[in-house]
């Protein structure tokens, strides 16, 4: 059966995966995982990420990050965005994650970027996740 919500399935893969202390996750490809793969890549959130095929399908392998104590470096996930009800916000009005501490993930015309990007280059867009 086909994910209503690929995007929410892939965040949900992601924390459960980190909770129980998985070395790596499996998820399905779309060039809007990518990036937002990339984007935890570059924040420091995960070790690293291949795009793989496997049983003739593209796959995600996320290689998850562990502190010294083996706690997951990712606490939390949340997705903004749903299906149902879409969320935009001009890039004045961008909601901080954790007093700055996280990281909004915005869908904006140039791209998909982080909300501190997103407010540099004066651009606003969709909500889709953020992550701390």
């Amino acid at each position: 059966m086909a994910a209503s919500d690929p995007i929410a399935d892939m965040l949900a893969k992601v924390q459960n995966a980190a909770k129980v202390g998985h070395e790596k996750v499996d998820v399905p490809t779309s060039k809007m995982k990518l990036e937002i793969v990339k984007i935890l890549k570059t924040e420091g959130y995960i070790k690293n990420f291949k795009k793989v095929q496997e049983e003739g399908h593209g796959v995600i392998r996320i290689f998850l990050k562990y502190d010294d104590v083996n706690k997951s470096v990712i606490h939390g996930m949340k997705k903004i965005s749903t299906p149902g009800r879409r969320v935009y916000s001009g890039y004045k009005d961008l909601p901080r994650v954790y007093n700055g501490y996280g990281t909004l993930i915005v869908s904006t015309s140039t791209g998909i970027t982080t909300g501190k990007k997103a407010s540099e280059k004066q651009v606003g867009g969709e909500l889709i996740c953020s992550v701390w």
